[in-house]
């Protein structure tokens, strides 16, 4: 693996570690994911059984919704990490 192939996949797996560290930023958006991951795995279920066409459908949308609301869940995380003060030890 090459350094910078290797970098691609060290910098989004810290930025996750770091934004989980964090907390949740509200109930409310991690629905969204999880409606968007619940998507996926309905068309998985219809893939398994035979229901071809519809299933690859949903589970393709499915996984850019996941794609989609995953980005705006952490970018929110990320904000809300950058907007908090430091706390003064004094």
């Amino acid at each position: 693996m090459t350094r910078r192939l290797r970098w691609l996949c060290v910098a989004p797996a810290f930025v996750a570690v770091v934004v989980l560290s964090c907390g949740a930023a509200g109930a409310a958006d991690k629905t969204k994911v999880d409606q968007a991951t619940h998507q996926v795995a309905q068309g998985a279920r219809q893939i398994g059984q035979g229901e071809l066409g519809p299933g690859f459908k949903q589970f393709f949308v499915g996984i850019g919704y996941t794609i989609y609301e995953g980005a705006k869940f952490t970018g929110e995380n990320i904000k809300e990490l950058f907007q908090k003060k430091p706390v003064s030890s004094s």
